[in-house]
Order: C-alpha cells, then sequence, then structure tokens
C-alpha cells in the first residue's frame, strides 16, 4: 500500500510546520516548497505509506548529494560544508536536483526507510533505564526494539549533563568516554527532580530490526548520515563518535520482525537477567494492530521473566496501549510535535505505567512530570 499525492503533501506541511520550524530552517523551507510542488512530493509515492515521509524524502536528496560533492546545492548543506543561509536560490537549486536525479531518489525511497538512530535521545531514555534497572535491584540486558546500527545499546557508555534550574548542571556516566550529551531538564508544575543515578549496569545488549545497519559497512553507515537533518551538524559530529565507539564493541544485532520476532531476540538475553526492552520512535511506522500486538507480545513476555518496558514514542501510538485517557500527552494544535517518555511494568498481566516525561524529538530536552 502506497501513499497517495495528497497525504504525502499533507505530512510535508505537518513537519514543515510541526517538526521542522524552529529547529531546522532548511527543512522547514524544502518541507513547504515540496508540499506545492507535486513533481517534487510525488518522488515519495514510490515508498510504501508506513514509510512515506519528509524525512526519507530528504534523506534521499542528502544521500544523492553526498555523492556529489561539488554540486552548487552543497553551499546550502552544512553537514556537507555549506556555508549559505536561506535565499531565493535555495528551492529553485533543490527542485533542479531532485527532479534530475528523479530515478536515484525514487530507487532510494522504494528500497530504504528513515534510520535516524538519534544518539541524543540516549539522555532521555538513560533516566528511565535507570529507575526500571533500580526497580530490578540488579544489572540489566537492553533490548532495543527497531535499533538501526544499535547506537542506544550503549547509553550506559555515554557522558550526560542534564541541565536544570534547580540544581544546575546534573553529571553522570563514566568519567572517561568520548561521547558526552547535554540535556535541557524542566520540571512540570508539581513534579520532583529525578535522582539519576552516577552509573547503570548493563550486562547484555540485543537489537531487534527488520534491517539493522553494520556501520563497517560504508554505504550502510553513510545512509544513516543522510538520515540526519542536513543543517545540524553537531548532530553528524555525535553520530560518528557513537559510531566509532560502537565499532570497537558491537552490541549484537538480529534481523526481524518487531512482533513476530519479539520473543527470540528476548531470548539471546538469559532469563534470569532482569530485561529493558526499549523504543525509541519506532511504533510511528507500525499499524494500530501491530503497535497493539507489539504491546500484547511484551505483556506475554512479561509473564516469563521480569521486563520493563521503556518507551520514547508519540502518545497516541504507544503509551496510549496502556496507559489510556492522558489527553495533557498528545500536543495541542499548534504546539510543537512531542513524544511521551515512558515505563512501563507488568503483575500476571495487568499493566503499571508512568508518563516520565514530555520530550524534544532529538533528545535535547525533556518536561520531567512526576
Amino acid at each position: 500500500m502506497t501513499a497517495s499525492l495528497e497525504q504525502i503533501r499533507q505530512r510535508l506541511r505537518r513537519f514543515a510546520e510541526h517538526e521542522a520550524a524552529g529547529a531546522s530552517p532548511l527543512y522547514e523551507h524544502l518541507a513547504t516548497q515540496a508540499a506545492e510542488d507535486d513533481e517534487v512530493a510525488g518522488l515519495l509515492t514510490g515508498a510504501p505509506d508506513a514509510f512515506a515521509y519528509p524525512t526519507l524524502l530528504l534523506a534521499a536528496a542528502h544521500r544523492v548529494l553526498q555523492a556529489e560533492p561539488f554540486h552548487e546545492l552543497v553551499n546550502y548543506y552544512p553537514s556537507l560544508g555549506g556555508s549559505y543561509g536561506l535565499d531565493a536560490g535555495t528551492w529553485p537549486l533543490f527542485r533542479s536536483f531532485v527532479l534530475e536525479r528523479a530515478e536515484r531518489i525514487r530507487t532510494l525511497v522504494a528500497t530504504h526507510t528513515t534510520q535516524t538512530n538519534e544518539v541524543r535521545r540516549a539522555a532521555l531514555l538513560y533516566p528511565a533505564v535507570a529507575l526500571a534497572a533500580k526497580q530490578a535491584g540488579a544489572p540489566v540486558g537492553l533490548l532495543e526494539v527497531g535499533c538501526s546500527a544499535g547506537l542506544l545499546l550503549n547509553l550506559d557508555r555515554y557522558a550526560y549533563r542534564y541541565q536544570t534550574e534547580q540544581s544546575g548542571q546534573i553529571v553522570v556516566g563514566p568519567a572517561k568516554t568520548p561521547l558526552g550529551l547535554h540535556c535541557a531538564l524542566e520540571l512540570a508544575a508539581g513534579a520532583t527532580l529525578p535522582t539519576i543515578p552516577k552509573k547503570l549496569a548493563v550486562t547484555a545488549r540485543v537489537g531487534l530490526d527488520r534491517a539493522p545497519v553494520d556501520l563497517v559497512d560504508e554505504d550502510a553507515a553513510a545512509w544513516l548520515e543522510a538520515c540526519i537533518w542536513a543543517d545540524q551538524p553537531e548532530r553528524q559530529r555525535l553520530f560518528s563518535t557513537a559510531a566509532a565507539l560502537q565499532r570497537k564493541d558491537p552490541p549484537e544485532l538480529v534481523r526481524g520482525d518487531a512482533v513476530a520476532d519479539l520473543a527470540a531476540a528476548a531470548a539471546r538475553i538469559p532469563v534470569t537477567v532482569p530485561l529493558v526492552v526499549i523504543t525509541s520512535h519506532v511504533l510511528v511506522y507500525l499499524t494500530e494492530s501491530e503497535q497493539a500486538a507489539l504491546v500484547a507480545g511484551l505483556a506475554e513476555l512479561a509473564g516469563t521473566r521480569p521486563l520493563w518496558w521503556v518507551s520514547d514514542e508519540p502518545y497516541a501510538g504507544s503509551l496510549a496501549h496502556v496507559l489510556p485517557d492522558r489527553a495533557d500527552l498528545v500536543p495541542a494544535d499548534g504546539q510543537p510535535a512531542f513524544a511521551t517518555l515512558g515505563l512501563t511494568r507488568w503483575d500476571r498481566g495487568v499493566p503499571t505505567s508512568a508518563a516520565l516525561a514530555r520530550t524534544a524529538l532529538h533528545g535535547e530536552r525533556m518536561v520531567w512530570l512526576v
């Protein structure tokens, strides 16, 4: 099933207005223009409906441009060394570039998915995984569903600086690590600043993905780089640092379906090890029935071993399945998009869930709720 041209145009508009606005001037501009251009928007019609989103089109253009580093369009791409700001020539140049290479763009969107592997989201996940480990009272095993290259599985190996109004900067994680992440930590009304431990003990790491990425594969690594927004070079630097760290001690990555192969992937971690299952901006690519089936699969697994689910996802497709009727976790009209950090465990099939924080889409800030 593929998305219609009108659906794609609506997605481009929404992306420009609610995701790129205030975060990526380049992508906001390109998506806004593409939404009114049937030829450019139409390049996405060959992608499966579940993946036909603006980020895929922009990643495909980015990837093709990577291979042509002397093209004039590079001047507008800071990720490739460009220093031009938006001007009257940005859109015409982008438009001609992608349409002249339409077949290459169409091939990429038909054969790839958006796999950002946004390492900054580790700063969002760390407090929730640490809370699960505290409840477990033992070192944990991590299973990331929709892992891409598995960079989030190394979250215990990164250093974090949480900037707070109440306590200044909270520094956690190993002292000697090449990768440090910064995250603004705000408190909602009535919330209490979380206690974030200095260390987190992880004994096993497994990633499950329909197309796991081997970072030794240069083309696969280049695609992940292309999925990073082109006018956010700091994200590119963090990705490169995390990738280099991961290559030294890679986790086990398993090819399989998020629902059908969940139990088999979990079985790769000894049943005596408390299991923390992580999902981060993955469920949006599943249908509603697949989302429900994944949550049901987690509940079934929780009946066989100690299990916690840490989710950093838009509320409607994830936490809503176990924590209903939370309208406050859905962005209001005109409000920037955000996700919800959730922690869920099951007791005799009954879920206990907490919405821990509202989170920015790329890990730069969170608002603690409890």
